[in-house]
């Protein structure tokens, strides 16, 4: 296989059959603190999936199973029907980018690509294609001579990661390979990192407590918490369906809505709204930019009224504090004892008694 050809993506069929990585219940404890807890989590061929979590939520220790670094306490991993966790890290088809690049200063850049390849004995006459491949892939090709010490940090980045795909790995792991860039750069790379993931078609497992990257870059997210998987799903789905408190507000920005169910209705506070969930006490998560101001319209009488559907939901509320963000406004508002976010496009500035409204399917039931 070429490296310079791109690898088409299998059928979503294909993949659901055949996880290229499949994580079997895996578990790992240093003396008696236990990092994770038996973690189940299958890959598909030509993934880009992000382990994401707060510093201390075991996702590295999980990179670092995967890669070799560490063995599992109990649970098995696999990889293309094989196991994996009994191979030495060097026979794994698995190649690490680490946060820190550890790019050989005193070796020009064709150097430092080239070093795997020399030390795993690849054919000599194989060497200086794969390497001109690979630096043509990140676009730093015409940087070949020159040091590490003259680059910049998204040169050096790149050339990590041409360093990791000249060994043509099944996976390609990222232990937060952005996190050392500045905002602007970040941002540029985060755009790279996903267009040379499609182009070469590596299945990336992507370190990262950032949860902005992680929606920006991954076809899944895997949120772990306190060692375990607390939900796993497409950004999108993830975002708009929160299966817990915890993800709701781990993933942007929401509102927990403490209400009582009664008879096919919830109320918190002032907020009443309908809904289908059992009777009883439930959370609900409502994103603050599904809440929007109600426009007022005049009837036919002349009156003032508001455009409303059967599931809109209004009430009126205090504006207590107004943020302006560029695109957006934050506001701050009282209704009835109950403080939420809200958040508008930019409008001016509010004070006082307005009137709000949101749909009761924007009301998503979380568990706690």
């Amino acid at each position: 296989m070429s490296l310079g050809a791109a690898i088409p993506p299998p059928l979503k069929e294909e993949r659901a059959a055949r996880p290229l990585l499949e994580v079997r219940a895996v578990a790992k404890r240093f003396d008696t603190r236990e990092v994770l807890k038996r973690i189940s989590l299958n890959v598909a061929a030509g993934e880009f999936i992000t382990l994401l979590g707060e510093s201390g939520s075991g996702k590295t220790t999980m990179l670092r199973l995967i890669a070799g670094f560490e063995q599992p306490s109990s649970g098995e991993i696999w990889m293309n029907g094989a196991r994996l966790d009994t191979l030495p890290p060097h026979k794994r088809r698995v190649n690490t980018v680490f946060q820190q690049y550890a790019l050989f200063p005193h070796l020009n850049v064709r150097d430092n690509v080239a070093y795997g390849l020399r030390v795993t004995n690849a054919p000599s006459n194989e060497i200086g294609a794969r390497v001109s491949d690979a630096l043509r892939m990140v676009k730093m090709d015409s940087f070949a001579s020159a040091r590490p010490a003259t680059l910049s940090g998204g040169q050096q980045q790149r050339v990590a990661l041409a360093r990791a795909l000249v060994n043509r790995p099944l996976l390609l792991l990222l232990d937060e390979p952005l996190s050392a860039l500045d905002a602007n750069l970040r941002k540029e790379m985060q755009s790279e990192l996903k267009s040379l993931q499609r182009e070469v078609g590596i299945t990336f497992l992507f370190v990262t407590h950032d949860q902005d990257e992680a929606m920006a870059l991954s076809d899944r997210i895997a949120l772990l918490r306190n060692g375990a998987l607390e939900q796993i799903a497409s950004p999108r789905q993830i975002y708009s369906h929160p299966a817990t408190a915890y993800t709701a507000q781990f993933i942007g920005q929401t509102n927990l809505l403490r209400a009582e169910i009664r008879g096919g209705g919830a109320a918190c506070g002032a907020l009443r709204w309908p809904t289908s969930a059992p009777d009883g006490a439930a959370v609900f998560s409502l994103r603050p930019e599904s809440i929007r101001l109600a426009v007022p319209v005049a009837d036919s009488a002349g009156s003032s009224t508001a455009n409303s559907t059967a599931d809109e939901v209004r009430f009126s509320a205090i504006v207590k504090q107004q943020l302006y963000g560029g695109a957006s406004e934050l506001l701050e508002i009282d209704c009835g004892g109950q403080t939420l976010r809200v958040k508008i496009p930019p409008r001016g500035p509010l004070s006082g008694k307005q009137d709000f409204s949101f749909f009761a399917q924007d009301a998503v039931p979380v568990s706690e």
